[in-house]
């Protein structure tokens, strides 16, 4: 092996390293296999589909919102991804797609229901004055307790970001405690 080839993968091994002691340094409350895969599930599902962005504005249950697509795939009102989490993770697992309208995160496409049991909760807001926010306002995910609704959850958010951009949204995976 050549000194510049050994060079390069020793730097790249040390990237790794340093990569894995940061994100487990990042949310000691990853430590539930079962919202670390459902959410590489999520991301794994939406990315595949291609790079996300926001295009336009349609009404969801009522309140206007961005459009949310990854490649061309739009995600408002489109149930696939959020249900085939539930189905791959076991019943109980929740996901949500939300996008960033203003100071507000609208969740666009879920499989949570309402909390009067009448269908999806497309529609809704993430709880602007909740410990989630505060995380997701600065570009960090948040792995803990939440409550939803007025439920307990064990949960996982993580910013959606289009390369070199803001956050546009939030990945979100969950279950009732």
């Amino acid at each position: 092996m050549n000194r510049k080839s050994f060079l390069m993968k020793s730097v790249a091994t040390a990237c790794g390293i340093a990569a894995t002691v940061l994100m487990a340094s990042t949310a000691g409350a990853q430590a539930d296999p079962r919202i670390n895969r459902s959410m590489a599930n999520l991301k794994a599902m939406a990315t595949n589909l291609g790079a996300p962005r926001l295009q336009g504005e349609e009404a969801v249950a009522g309140k206007s919102a961005p459009v949310l697509y990854f490649g061309k795939a739009k995600i408002n009102k489109n149930f696939g991804i959020v249900d085939a989490i539930s189905k791959a993770d076991g019943q109980g697992m929740t996901a949500t797609f939300f996008v960033k309208s203003g100071d507000e995160y609208i969740r666009v496409s879920t499989n949570v229901q309402k909390p009067d049991g009448r269908g999806r909760a497309i529609g809704t807001l993430l709880d602007p004055n909740g410990k989630v926010i505060a995380q997701i306002k600065k570009g960090l995910p948040f792995y803990g307790e939440v409550m939803i609704f007025g439920v307990p959850y064990i949960t996982a958010y993580e910013p959606i970001k289009p390369a070199g951009g803001g956050v546009i949204g939030i990945y979100y995976v969950g279950y009732q405690k």
